[in-house]
């Protein structure tokens, strides 16, 4: 076992015994807020192109049919707002951390039509396991902004913001180290 298996199981365990009684909280403001069950568990491609359950804290109203969510189709909740400005939103997938599923680091993993549509070299990025925050997180972090800004968020996001980060995710797997593991952390954090 290497250290980045260490290091994301060993941190989780950490966060999850602090964060536990917080997410009960955010998962309570969000079923009253939503009317629905305040996680959301969807499913996502992982490493080889098995799909998993990803967990997140719900903050849109409406059920998800389109793979590309806006405000345009999905009402953003207030609480919703404050999780997903400051992130809480993905606090269960520390879960999907201590699972097995997902890492700390690592391309973000996306929905069916996507990641598993991979081809060729662009496949590198299915190697690894799919990340909480990633570099395309850092250079995308105001993606929902974007997209609602679009008049076919969905076009958009086809044509140029995936094959940005299609091309982002394989240089960081193609580049990755633990120690810019870190750094990707920490700028995501801080």
């Amino acid at each position: 076992m290497g250290l980045k298996p260490i290091f994301d199981y060993t941190l989780a365990s950490i966060l999850l015994a602090v964060f536990a009684f917080p997410m009960l909280l955010m998962w309570l403001i969000a079923s009253w807020d939503t009317g629905q069950n305040g996680f959301f568990i969807h499913t996502r491609i992982g490493k080889n192109a098995k799909p998993f359950k990803m967990f997140k804290i719900r903050t849109l109203k409406g059920h998800y049919t389109d793979p590309i969510t806006t405000e345009k189709t999905h009402q953003l909740t207030k609480s919703g707002r404050f999780f997903t400005r400051y992130k809480l939103d993905e606090l269960p997938q520390l879960l999907n951390i201590l699972n097995g599923t997902m890492s700390f680091v690592g391309p973000r993993p996306d929905v069916a039509g996507y990641a598993d549509e991979l081809e060729g070299e662009d496949r590198i990025i299915l190697s690894v396991k799919p990340g909480i925050t990633g570099p395309t997180q850092l250079k995308y972090r105001n993606e929902r902004e974007i997209l609602n800004k679009q008049s076919d968020p969905k076009k958009f996001n086809d044509e140029v913001l995936w094959r940005d980060k299609v091309e982002i995710n394989k240089a960081y797997v193609r580049n990755q180290n633990f120690m810019k593991d870190l750094k990707i952390l920490w700028d995501t954090v801080f």
